[in-house]
Parts: C-alpha cells; structure tokens; sequence
C-alpha cells in the first residue's frame, strides 16, 4: 500500500511510519508532498519540488522545491532532513561528488554553489554562468563537474572549485547538452545542430564525431549512458530513438516509440544487478508525462510511470537501479521500487498442462502464446520434463518424499516394500504429482493442508503443550532484542516455537541462525502454533540432516557435497568463486541457513518449497546449486566479496521456475559418487504419540555450553540477591538514619523555641529603643529630604537657565547666519548693479565721445560758469563729507563705550561665556568680510562716479559747442535757453549723484562702525584701525582725484580754435 510523507513545517523526520510494500501493479512506494498552510489559507498550497539526484550509493538523495528548500531523503536509514534554505529555486543538483556529504545546486541566479549535508554550510560558491544552469555532470572520480547552460559550458575542479576550461558557441548553434561518459575521462557535447563531439577531458582534443543521421533533423535534446559507456541514446522532437554504437562510431539501431510519443524529454538507463554496467533498459519520458521503460535489445516494453492525470516531469534513477524518483506536475515527488514494478515482468506466463495416460503426447499451452514450451520434469524420476535425459533402460531412479517413496527401490532393498501412494486426508500422490507437474506449483488455497499431508504431521498435542507448559527457554528470552518484530503477536509465536525447539533438544536453544530459519514458516502458520512447530522440526529431522554434526561450525559435510555438484556442472563459477577467496561459507550457507526466504519473495519462496517438500531431503541442496547456476552471469561480474554476500542475502532477479527446472536436472545428470542423495537419510516423519529423539550434534559442545549458560544465570541470580540483599540494608540504614534526624531535629525545635521565648522580652526593649532611634532617624530624613529638594529646586532652575540661555544662543546663531547670507546676496546684488552701470556708463562715454568729435569745437563763457558751479559743488561734497567723517568718528566713540558696557556685563555671567565667544567672533569675522566687501563696493562706486563725471565734462563741452553755434547763429535766442537749461538739470544729477555717493560711503562706514557692536576690544581694536586708515587714506585719493579731473578739465578747454582730434588723443 502507499504511504505518503509530508514535510512542511518539519526540519527532520521519518519518511514511512511502516515499511512499505509496493505492489507490482504501480511500484509506489510512498508519495512525498509539501504542503504550506497559512492563517489566511488554512487548506495550504502545495510548494511544488522541482530537481532530485541520488548519492553514489544509491541509499540516499537530494531533492528542492521552488522555495529554495534542499532536503536530504535517506531510504536506508527512513530519515528526512531539511539541510539547506537557498532563497530561490534551483535549476540542477549534483550529488555524487568525491567528499559524500557534499552535493553541488545550480541556482536561478546563474549560480553554483556546493554545500555539505553534516554541517549545513556553504562550501564553495562558483560563478561564470550568464543564463540558468540547466544540466550538471559529474566525473565518476567526483573530482570534476560540467555544468551547461544555453550558452556555455563550463569545466569545474571540484578540489579548488576554480574554473578549469570553458567552451563557447556562436548564438546561431546553442549548446544542447555537455556530460562526461561513466567511468571514462570522455566529454560529450552535443549541439542544436544535432552534432555530437566526443573530447580527452584531460587534454580537450577531440577524439570523433557522430555522423548525422539521413533524413529529417532529430533535433536531440536527450541523451543517455549505460555505466560501461558503450551506448548513446538520443532522442529529441520525434518518436525516434536513435541508439549508438560508441565503440564502433555508428548508428546501430533505431528504435520508433507509439504514436502517442511525439517529444523525447528525457532518458534514463536502469541499472540491474550484476550486469557489469551493461544495463540493456532505457528510461523514455515523453510530452504526454509518462515514462515508459523498454529493453533496447529486443524493443519490448516493460512497464511505464505516471498518468495523465499526474504527469511525470522529471526523474531520477538510483545508480544500484533499485529506486527511481519521479517530480509530478503535482508537485510531489513519487519514490518508486524497481523490483516491484519488474516482478510481473520476471514472472513465468502462465500455462495450462494436460496429462494424459499411457504414452500419449502431452500437449502444452501458454495462457498468452500459442507456441508450445519445452517443459521439465518436476519430480526426479516420475516428473521428467520434455527437455530432460531420459531414463536409463534397466536402472530405476529413486525419489523418496514426505509424500511418496520410490515404487521401485534401490538394488538390495527389500523387494516387500511397496510403494506408498495414499497420503493422509484422503490425498493421492499421483494427483499431487499431476498438479505439481503442470503448474509448477500448489494451488494457494490448498497449499497449507497439502503441506500437512505431505509432511505427514502427527499433530502430538499432549507432547507439544508439555513443550510449551515448559515456558520460554532461557536461550531465546532476549530473542526481541536481536530480531526487533513491530507485531507482538508474531513475537510471541516465534518466541514460543523457539523455546519448544529449545526443549524439545539442546541444540537448538545454541543455534543462534534458527529464528532465520523458523520466521517465514511462523509467518505462515502464526494461528497454528502445533502445525508450525512440526513443520519446523520435520525440516530440521529431514532437511537439515548432518547440519549440527560441526556443531557450532557450519556443516563442512553439507557444503563440500554442494561444491562438488557446483564443481561438476559449472566449474567456472566455482573457479570464479576461489579465485575472489569466495568459499561455500559465503555463497551456499546462508541460502541454507535462510532456506532461501531472503534471496525469493513469499510467492517464490512457497513455490520452491512445494517442490523441496515433495522430493528427496537431498532436493534442498540442488535448489541451491541451481540458484547459483542460474546467477552465474551476474556473479561473474563480481570481485568484491562483500558484492558476493550482499548477492546472497539479498533479492535478486532469478526466475524460480529456472532454477526449479534446473534443480530437477541436476538430479538427473548428477553422478551416484557425488550425488548428495547418497549422502542423506530418506525422509522420515515425525513419530505419533512422542516427538523421537534428536542428538545428532556433539553433545560435549553443547552440554558446555548450556553449563555455561547456566553458569552465568546462577551468576546473575547470585548477583541480584547480592543486590536485593544489599538494597535491603540500605534501606534499613537509610531508616535508621531518618530517625535519628528526626530526633535531632525535634530536640533542636525544642532548643530554638527556647531561645525564642528568652529573645522576645529582649526584642521588645530593643523595640522600644528602636522606634525612638527610627523617629530621630526620620525627623532627620524629613530635613535632609527638604534640603535635597530645595537643592533639586535650585538645581532644576539653573538648568532651566542654562538651557533658556543656550536656545537664546542657538536663535541668535541662527539669526548672525541669516543676516550674512542676506549681507552677501545684497553685496552681490549691489556689485553686479554697480557693474552694469558702470558698463553703461562706459557706452555712454564712447558714445557721447563720439559725437563730441563730429561736432565742432568751441567754448563759452557759461561754460567757464558751469565750471565755477562745478568747483562749488565739488566743494560743498567735500563739506558734506567732512561732516559725516566727523558723525561717524562720534558714532563709532559712543559704539566703543557701549561695547565695553557691554563686555563688563557679560563679564559678569557665570556660564555660557564660551559658547558667546564663538559666536560673537563668528560674528566678527562676517562683519570683517562684510566690510571688505562694502570697501570694495565703495572703490568701484568711486571708479563710477569717476566716469560719470568724465561724462559730464563731455557732455559740458558739447554744450558749450552748441551754445557757441547758437551765438554765431544769434536767430533764436529761446532755443540757446532751452539747450542751458539740460546743462544746468545735467549739474543738479551730478550733484545728487555724488550725494547719493557719499551717503553710500556714509553708509558704509556707518556699517562698518555699527559691526563693532559687542565686539571684544582685546581682539578687535588693531583691525578697526587698519580700516580707519585705509578708508581715509581712500578719502584722501578721491580727493586728490577729483582736484586732477578739474585741473585736467581746465588744461582741456583751449581757445576757440583748438583742435578737436588732437584733443580725443590726448584723452
């Protein structure tokens, strides 16, 4: 039955909670989910798993979802594990590297990161990819990997995790697929263009290349490898497969899959056991989502997976071909048993045999072919199959069984023996035999009650209730200990039928294989306990003759007898077997010891024993024989001895009607010298009434060893009375010491209540006097808390203060910054103001200059007029500056006197001084930078007015021109008044002109003397006087300047018939 796991919200766990048993209709074996919930979604959504890859050793593999969770499934130890949280979904895993807990994902980030399974941290991280990694390969060493995106492909040195080659394609091509042949340092490429390289990994040389096939493109887009690299299977947009030969270099066969098959998506060989790499089934994943299985030798298909309800996207195989993964659309991920889903592919079809008496012929059908089938004798003697020997004329065949014994005995027996062919329960042996012979098996139904006959089981209820009022043998007491059973029912049958042996006879309370041995027949017959015991010791009175004779040796006798019949019909397995230092110990001892339950499946195991248990004791030994012949290929391919004893304790794929069919020739072309029926014993039942006596086994060996046994129990009983007894005195020494601390105890309460009540009168003096201490105390705490306030007040207050006085700082801070910034944005505006008029001025001058040369030259009278007010005016400016020196020297005396009231008072604060300082020469500084900002404005303004005045004395000669022109003219005197009257408003603007000029001077010295507000005398006093200096020294310049311009204005004004362009030179 399935069994499904879910892993949300769960970093570790089982992945079964019972061990699964796959049907061979579907192979499922349990169906892993994760499905996340939510408050908001309390049904979930399911967190779809995306790639898997299996371990080196198959037991294990990695799997992620879309959510970047990388899990680690152990089948062989039924644990899962989150390992990893990578942010983002991945692309491709790797997990078969050198170190085995590091496995290699491709993230979609073009990433590749290695990480470790045990301690969950990043190993390496390798870029170089630009598009997502979509296949990885790695070496069969585990030391290199190839990862291939659309693009690129990449050669990876897994021990440095550096980046070893690289290997570039034009767009036009694309890259298909890169990996590395197994077991081989071979790299095949494969192209868009359907082209496939094969290259030296160690060299990169190119060894060959495949021929494309005729016809239409395939377009390949997969490919597979069987471990031993002779094949290459490629499938792509078509339903042809296309196999090649690569030892040969050319195409070998084309394989056409059914018409629901249009796209190849995957393929994927399945590794069988022991067939040296040379796995003959291929894996095809098609577009429909299912993946059908096919031998590419013989085009037979075998079985498939998926549906079309659940598509298939992906798969994994396990490199031991016991396991495949699959990744539904879903997004679930189904595990898959191999041998389940072969076990109606291995199995016989089904025939339908017809006896008939006498000599006629017996005709043989399939059930699903019409082809007759060579069939084989079932029964030595009697049971000859079509293809056996025939029978000797004159020498008869002995084949006693349970059942029936020889009709005709050997030479020298007695002659008066008959043969028995009536059976208990009114069974026939001749109609046995017919059902045997055609179905090669019992009828299930009947099985159970045939076995009883043909064992002929006495069913002793008195003697086996004694066996069992025994109790359980000492030998099997800790039997769960050693063979853990999940059914306590099973356990305690087995335990008991155990213990019945072990009562029954010595031997097998020391066999330490017999739980091996009785399991499947406890399985069997668990609700009948006196059947299952019989069975058992039937088997081993007859089957297991001389077994105990080495005793606790496995029986050398036993397995030379299976040697010399191997030796005899196939010596090369036997060769093969010495030369790997394989002995009879490990290839037919545990099939015996098992009776062959571990290496079949109940059908097959029930099927063998049908016949074992109608043949000859010696029958049992053949079996075993031919089990081994009919495994000979794959053992063969063995060289590991562990390889050889995993091959015998294991299932593996046998056809149990060869192996019967073999056993039964074997009987007939075995030698009489070394035929092992010569050897054993016929069969003998079990006797009615008393079980018989069994004691063939050294007895001296096992008698040491029950006396041993015993030893060791008298021991053990021995120890535990030691144990109780002393168990016993310290419980009484631990209650004689608990009475005596009782007693301390009491007498100690005694003492401390008296001394209590001696401390109580003492107590309540010492009350007394300390409640008048504690009032003392608190009328002292009362006044030092009134003092810690007031402190408090007074301190709170001046932090208050303190504060109120720093916010006064910062707002003045922030009050001296504003006002410089709005101080350099009107300076700037000024100066660009001054520069435009100045440059107009300039226009104005070359302009008026100009004309001043087209016209002709004369002077006046009211020109020299004009001059005299000129020189007035000059002089009543010099008066007017004079003045405002004289303001401005007071105005700065009255600031110095109120800076040094103010400095005695700031002297006297306590705090803040500092923070004031810095202020206050911030403050000074910008003043500083204002005033050699307002000097230069005044120097460019005094260039200006310099020009102005240039141009008046221009515009002044002009005016004499023309007023000379008009007194040649003397025709209207009005219009000469009317041209005196500009001269005189050109006066007037001059005049306010250079009023507005020394304002601005005022103004600026005004500025200059109010920026020494609050200034510090100590650090100030020596800059205010270089400033004095320069702006006098600046008066005394203009001054000087403007005495040149008149002088120079005078020296220009020549007589009448002056020349005008010597005069604009000069200028």
């Amino acid at each position: 039955m399935m069994q499904s796991c879910d892993v949300s919200k769960r970093d570790a766990g089982k992945i079964w909670l019972r061990k699964p048993a796959p049907s061979g209709d579907d192979g499922l074996m349990v169906q892993i989910s994760h499905d996340a919930s939510s408050s908001f979604a309390p049904t979930g959504r399911r967190v779809r798993f995306l790639h898997t890859a299996f371990s080196s050793s198959g037991d294990s593999f990695v799997a992620a979802d879309h959510q970047g969770n990388i899990y680690v499934f152990d089948l062989a130890k039924n644990r899962f594990q989150l390992v990893q949280k990578t942010g983002q979904a991945c692309t491709s895993l790797g997990f078969t590297l050198r170190r085995k807990t590091e496995y290699l994902a491709a993230l979609a980030d073009c990433s590749l990161k290695c990480f470790d399974t045990d301690t969950r941290e990043l190993v390496a991280w390798m870029k170089g990819h630009g598009t997502p990694i979509h296949s990885v390969s790695i070496h069969a060493s585990g030391r290199y990997a190839l990862t291939t995106s659309s693009d690129t492909s990449l050669l990876w040195d897994l021990d440095t995790f550096t980046r070893k080659r690289k290997l570039n394609v034009r767009d036009a091509v694309g890259i298909s697929k890169v990996f590395f042949l197994p077991l081989s340092n071979t790299i095949m490429t494969c192209f868009r263009d359907d082209s496939i390289f094969a290259w030296e990994s160690d060299t990169l040389q190119c060894k060959y290349q495949l021929p494309i096939p005729p016809g239409d493109s395939p377009h390949y887009k997969a490919f597979a490898t069987p471990r031993d690299g002779r094949f290459l299977v490629a499938g792509g947009k078509s339903r042809f497969l296309h196999v090649w030969a690569l030892d040969t270099r050319r195409l070998l066969r084309v394989i056409e899959m059914p018409v629901k098959v249009r796209v190849v998506k995957q393929l994927e060989f399945l590794p069988e056991s022991f067939d040296g790499g040379s796995s003959q089934i291929v894996g095809v994943l098609s577009q429909d989502g299912i993946m059908r299985f096919l031998n590419i030798t013989t085009c037979k298909m075998l079985f498939d997976l998926g549906t079309l309800e659940d598509r298939v996207s992906g798969v994994s195989v396990n490199p031991t071909g016991r396991h495949i993964t699959a990744v539904v659309e879903s997004g679930c991920m189904n595990v898959y048993s191999v041998p389940a889903l072969m076990s109606d592919f291995n199995k016989p079809p089904p025939v339908i045999v017809k006896v008939a008496s006498g000599r006629t012929k017996k005709k043989v059908t399939h059930g699903d072919t019409a082809n007759s089938t060579t069939l084989r004798s079932m029964t030595p003697g009697r049971l000859q199959m079509q293809g056996a020997t025939r029978e000797t004329p004159g020498v008869t065949h002995t084949a006693t069984t349970g059942v029936r014994r020889a009709g005709v005995m050997q030479t020298g027996e007695s002659e008066n023996q008959l043969e028995v062919s009536e059976l208990p329960e009114g069974l026939d042996l001749n109609r046995l035999h017919s059902i045997l012979k055609g179905y090669g098996e019992y009828p299930a139904k009947y099985r159970m009650f045939i076995w009883r006959s043909v064992l002929r089981l006495p069913e002793n209820h008195a003697a086996f209730s004694s066996l069992v009022d025994k109790g359980t043998h000492l030998a099997w007491v800790k039997v769960h200990e050693d063979y853990p059973i999940k059914s306590r029912k099973l356990l305690r049958v087995l335990q008991r039928t155990l213990s019945g042996l072990a009562h029954w006879s010595a031997i097998f309370g020391e066999t330490d294989y017999l739980p091996l041995m009785a399991f499947p027949f406890v399985k069997l017959f668990q609700n009948n306990q006196l059947v299952c015991f019989e069975v058992i010791a039937t088997i081993l009175s007859n089957w297991c003759q001389q077994w105990f004779e080495f005793f606790p040796n496995p029986p050398v006798n036993v397995l030379s007898m299976v040697e010399n019949v191997l030796a005899y019909h196939d010596r090369a397995v036997l060769q093969h077997f010495v030369k790997y230092g394989v002995t009879s110990q490990v290839y037919a001892w545990p099939l015996l010891q098992t009776l062959l339950s571990e290496v079949v499946t109940k059908e097959e195991w029930q099927k063998l024993w049908d016949n074992i248990f109608s043949n000859h004791p010696a029958f049992l030994l053949l079996v075993v024989v031919a089990y081994i012949i009919g495994s000979r290929q794959p053992l063969l391919q063995c060289t590991d001895v562990d390889d050889f004893k995993y091959f015998f304790h294991h299932r593996n794929a046998v056809h149990v009607g060869n192996v019967i069919s073999e056993a039964y020739r074997l009987w007939e072309v075995t030698p009489d010298d070394i035929h092992p029926k010569r050897m054993l014993e016929e069969f003998k039942p079990l006797t009615k009434g008393q079980y018989p006596i069994f004691n063939k086994y050294p007895k001296f060996i096992v008698d040491y060893q029950a006396q041993e046994r015993e030893r060791i129990r008298q021991d053990e009983l021995e120890y535990l009375h030691q144990r109780q007894a002393a168990s016993e005195l310290q419980r009484e020494l631990n209650k004689r010491h608990g009475e005596e601390t009782a007693w301390y105890r009491q007498q100690k309460l005694l003492k401390d209540a008296e001394e209590q009540r001696r401390s109580l009168l003492a107590e309540e003096e010492q009350r007394l006097v300390d409640q008048r201490i504690r009032l003392q105390a608190m009328k002292r705490e009362l006044r030092i808390r009134e003092l810690q306030l007031l402190d408090g007040a007074k301190r709170k207050f001046m932090h208050h203060q303190q504060m109120q006085k720093e916010a006064d700082l910062g707002r003045l801070d922030d009050e001296i910054s504003r006002k410089s910034l709005l101080r350099e944005q009107e300076t700037k505006a000024a100066v660009d103001d001054v520069e435009i008029r100045r440059m107009e001025l300039q226009a104005q001058k070359q302009r008026l200059e100009q004309d001043l040369a087209k016209s002709s030259a004369y002077t006046t009278y009211q020109q020299r007029a004009d001059e005299d007010a000129h020189r007035r005016q000059a002089e009543l400016e010099e008066r007017v500056k004079g003045r405002a020196w004289e303001n401005n020297q007071d105005q700065q005396h009255s600031t110095r006197k109120q800076i040094q009231n103010d400095i005695a008072k700031a002297e006297e604060l306590s705090g803040g001084l500092d923070v004031r300082r810095e202020g206050d020469y911030q403050r000074r500084m910008d003043n500083l930078e204002q005033q050699l900002r307002n000097t230069e404005l005044s120097r460019l303004h005094e260039e200006n007015v310099k020009l102005e005045q240039d141009v008046q004395s221009v515009m002044r000669r002009i005016a004499g021109r023309k007023l000379e022109d008009a007194t040649d003219k003397s025709k209207d005197f009005h219009r000469q008044r009317e041209s005196s009257k500009p001269i005189e408003s050109h006066a007037g603007g001059t005049a306010n002109l250079n009023n507005n000029t020394a304002g601005l001077r005022g103004k600026a010295l005004n500025d200059l003397s109010s920026s020494e507000d609050d200034e510090v005398p100590i650090s100030l006093d020596r800059g205010r006087d270089t400033f004095e200096q320069r702006e006098r020294n600046l008066l005394k310049k203009v001054q000087e300047l403007r005495k040149k311009i008149a002088m120079e204005t005078r020296r220009q004004h020549p007589p009448p018939g002056f020349d005008v362009d010597d005069e604009s030179d000069q200028e």
